[in-house]
Parts: C-alpha cells; structure tokens; sequence
C-alpha cells in the first residue's frame, strides 16, 4: 500500500502556504500534491500598486515549480475541472484524472463581473482582483491621466472585499496628487456598505471614524446602500436604497476611470455539488475547516461559506483576509495530521484578522479577534507607519513564498507576544 495522497487544489495565498505547512506537519506519513490552474503565485495585496505602476507584476510573482521541487510536493499547472466528491477524484482540464485520498480546497473565488452589465475588465470599469487585471488597469490609468476625469472606485452588491476598494481610492488620490492633476479628478466612492468603514465585518475599532475622516480629508464623495444595475462606458447607473431596500435615489454617475470590486462566487469546479457548496458555490466547513458531507474533504480561504454579520438593505459580504486564511490554514494541517495518527481532528482556527490598509503615504491597520463580531480584540490605528510596514509585509511574505516556508519560528514567537494567535487550543 502506498501512501495516502492529499491534494491541495489551489496555489494561491491560501494554497500555497497550505502546501508547505501540511507537507510539513504530516512529516512523511503522506503525500501532498497541489493542483493550479497557473505556475506563478501573485501576492494579491500588492495589485493596487501594480494599478499605478508602484510595482512591476513580476516584482510580486514567485515562480513555484522550483520552490515545490525542493520542498518535495508535487505539482501541476493544468488546473481542475470538476470535483467528484462521492468518487474522490479530481477531473483535470487536461481530461485526466487524480484520485486523492484528502483534498484541501483553496481556489479562491470566482469573479462574477458577468452579474451587472458593462461590469469589469470585458467591460467598462477595471479591476485589481488579479495581477494581470491590475496590469492592464495601469493602462488604462496612463491613457486616463492624459485626459482626466471623473473617478469612481468602489464595490458592487454582493461583494465581499472591500479593503482593495479602499485602499485603491486614496492610492488613486496619492498618485493624481503627486502628477498635480488631483484637481481636475472628483472622486467617489460607491459601496453596498450600510457606512463608511464597514468592511463587511460591522466595522473593526473605529473604521468608520477613520475611513470617513480620511476621504473627506482627500475630498472623495461616497453613496452608500447602494446598488450598480448597469454599467456603460462612461456612465456608471446607481441605485441608493433605503434601510427598508426601496429605492431612495438613482444616480447617473459619469466617469473617465472606474474600479468596481464584483460579487465572488465558488469556481466552476466545485459549484452545485449538493453537500460540499452552498447556492453561491462556497464550500461548507464545519469548525475544523472540514465539510460535513465529505470529511475528507477540508477547505479554506475566499472559497468558504461564511454568512454575513447581519442584514444589510443592499447585500454585503464577509472578506477572508490574509491572517484569517492563514489560520484556517494552521487548523487544517493540525487536523490532517491528527487523521494520519489515527485521531479525531480537534484543532479550531481562531479567524483573527490582522490587516495593513495602504493609502499610498499613510494607512488604516486593524486586529479583529475574531473577525467576526463580537471580539475580543477590536483596534484600529491609522498613520504613516501603516505604508511602510504593508511595503515590509510584502517583501517579507514573498521571502516566505520563494523559500517554501509558512510561518518561521519567529514569526510564531512574535505574533504570540502580541496576544495573536492562530489556534484556539
């Protein structure tokens, strides 16, 4: 009998450093393959800078063949097609087929700019969800400055990430600053946010002081419950509604430059696979990050079901970031490798969320523990410090990334001495 095979399908954020730490802590007794539909990580933080020529794409890539070969996890590029939950296969897009033994799902979401009309880079607005939508937003914004305009940045209803819109707005305002066109670029801000600083997470510490405080400093306007029905080139059509969700007021919203972060749904692979995804394509977890249905299969990231933090008038959903992801990740090699033992998987995540907000000279930081409401721990900070510690984070992660590591001991120690931490046992 050969070993068992655990899959990691998905190599970004949340896939790649999954990889490293479960090859790590099953220490030997399985394999670990990962399965993605690119061989290049992109550090997606850094995609607003990308946006604005701040980064090069290839100065947040990492080339992963090499980094998987040395750690000794298998890799393919080819991407999936379908899982096949009930048979524990693997359909690939090449035609061919991987059984596995244990599938840990972290695609990431799909991006469903197809849901509003002139929505997204097919369309009229760009995006900064991928690297190569970043790339071309840039330019975009070069042919832009050349004739300036009316701004819009933002979300639309559904969306469920709303720290990229917000950093890429004052970004925006930075950069129109420093080339001294700020002048001849209003600026508005359209979310399906119920306030300023909501961030889908019913704030954290005081980011709707913070947040509302700074765009009225940088003069950006902002509608908020609002609604995008249509998109056409130039004109963007917004619906304001009411706490009740009746319409309020449509606004007929001109523009020169527009990002709009769309609504996320599950990746064709794992959608309306009755067990393992909820309506929207999430995959259902359970607190160990498994899913209820099919235990061997275990998920984490932007592709799990999280329900909101309560009703909104305009749909609003829950982020995963970055530390949340990475807990998730910690509980899953816990978990596996308590199964190879021959033990109950007991390791929970914590979901505490640790983010680093660029405004492009300065920065909102907060720590939710949990994320989700009530916390424990709820803090936001803002200044200067917060630039240059994301600039830091950045070029610490992709160190991380190219020498196949998740989390050094140090880090460990250092997050600890700050109370923050990834388990709850």
């Amino acid at each position: 009998m050969g070993k068992p095979l655990i899959v990691v399908l998905g190599a970004g954020l949340g896939g790649t450093i999954a990889s490293y730490e479960i090859k790590a802590a099953v220490k030997g007794r399985a394999d670990v393959m990962t399965i993605s539909d690119t061989d290049t990580y992109n550090f997606i933080p850094s995609n607003p800078w990308v946006a604005v020529r701040w980064r090069a794409p290839e100065a947040i890539q990492v080339h992963l063949p090499p980094v998987f070969a040395k750690k000794k996890i298998g890799f393919n590029s080819v991407g999936a097609k379908r899982v096949h939950a009930s048979e524990k296969r693997l359909e690939l897009n090449d035609g061919t087929s991987l059984n596995y033994d244990y599938l840990v799902i972290a695609t990431g979401p799909d991006l469903a700019f197809d849901e509003i009309e002139g929505l997204g880079p097919q369309g009229h607005t760009v995006s900064v969800c991928q690297t190569a939508h970043a790339a071309d937003a840039a330019d975009a914004f070069d042919a832009f400055v050349e004739n300036p305009g009316p701004i819009i940045v933002g979300a639309v209803q559904g969306a469920s990430c709303y720290g990229p819109a917000y950093e890429f707005t004052m970004i925006l305002d930075t950069e129109l600053r420093r080339r001294k066109i700020r002048d001849k670029v209003p600026m508005i801000y359209v979310t399906p946010e119920p306030y300023i600083g909501h961030l889908g997470l019913d704030g954290v510490g005081d980011t709707k002081s913070l947040l509302e405080s700074e765009m009225r400093d940088r003069h950006i306007k902002w509608i908020t419950n609002a609604r995008v029905t249509k998109v056409e080139a130039g004109v963007m059509h917004v619906e304001e509604v009411n706490e009740d969700g009746s319409v309020r007021k449509a606004h007929d919203l001109p523009f020169g430059y527009s990002m709009m972060l769309p609504a996320f749904r599950g990746v064709p692979a794992v959608r309306d696979i009755e067990g393992l995804t909820n309506p929207r394509g999430f995959v259902i977890v359970d607190k160990h990050q498994r899913n209820p249905t099919f235990p061997e299969i275990f998920a984490l990231g932007v592709c799990v079901a999280i329900p909101p933090t309560g009703p909104t008038p305009v749909p609003v959903g829950v982020p995963k970031t970055g530390f949340m992801i990475e807990s998730m990740v910690t509980a899953i090699a816990a978990n596996l490798a308590s199964i190879l033992e021959g033990k109950e998987p007991i390791a929970e995540a914590t979901w505490n969320a640790v983010c680093l907000a660029d405004f492009g000279d300065s920065g909102v930081a907060f720590v939710a523990q949990p994320q989700l409401p009530p916390r424990n721990v709820n803090w936001a900070s803002e200044g200067k410090w917060v630039h240059l510690a994301k600039i830091g984070f950045e070029k610490y992660f992709l160190r991380k990334i190219r020498k196949g590591e998740s989390e050094p001991f140090y880090e460990r120690l250092a997050m600890h001495a700050m109370g923050i931490r990834k388990l709850r046992f």
